[in-house]
């Protein structure tokens, strides 16, 4: 394999951070270990404490990231805190232009919409915190009934595991869509190909 084909793949986390939201797309990507490395990146080398209770072990601080292709930022209750974190916000502004995907899962996008990211962008989240994640960010298109959206090279999908799926479609565009049948196949997972299959706005009430 050509080395210009291997990714590095930096997950973002922050204290209250869903697991599901993170290490659902970390399954699928860092099943192709052989063409993906996985980096956890936090703002100090601490270990992060998810809202479900787990800690996890950081590889990469803020002022130590170099040479990410891709990374992805979850959602979760800590989202609430960490708009407000300056040091959050401007890493992602900083680190947004040496990047070739930047993916956020659930309200993960309301920390993308805060540093601006998603401005003059279509984007989704969670379904239950739709009106939350807007408020960050009025300069963004919000699709209120999707799976997932992709606009240009940023990423953004619904709720928990919609990342699953987001994941795989982003699969399918760095390795092409039998390596993402493959994954899913091996991971034992039904994967929703289509990003516009979304029942869980009508449940929310959104359309």
């Amino acid at each position: 394999m050509n080395n210009e084909d291997r990714k590095t793949v930096g997950a973002c986390l922050f204290p209250g951070f869903e697991l599901l939201d993170i290490y659902g797309p970390l399954e699928m990507l860092g099943s192709l270990s052989d063409r993906v490395e996985v980096v956890i990146v936090g703002e100090t080398s601490a270990p992060i404490a998810s809202a479900q209770g787990p800690r996890t072990t950081v590889d990469v601080t803020f002022d130590d990231v170099t040479d990410l292709d891709i990374l992805l930022l979850p959602g979760g209750r800590g989202t609430r805190q960490e708009v407000d974190n300056e040091r959050m916000i401007d890493f992602l502004k900083s680190v947004y232009p040496q990047l070739e995907y930047l993916a956020s899962i659930c309200t993960g996008a309301g920390l993308l919409a805060r540093a601006g990211l998603l401005d003059g962008r279509r984007a989704t989240t969670n379904k239950k915190s739709f009106q939350w994640v807007v408020e960050q960010g009025p300069n963004v298109t919000w699709v209120p009934e999707a799976r997932w959206v992709e606009d240009g090279n940023v990423l953004t999908s619904g709720g928990v595991a919609a990342g699953i799926d987001m994941a795989l479609a982003l699969v399918g565009k760095l390795y092409g869509g039998d390596v993402a049948t493959k994954v899913a196949e091996y991971t034992e997972y039904e994967w929703h190909r289509d990003a516009d299959w979304d029942p869980f706005a009508k449940l929310a009430g959104l359309v």
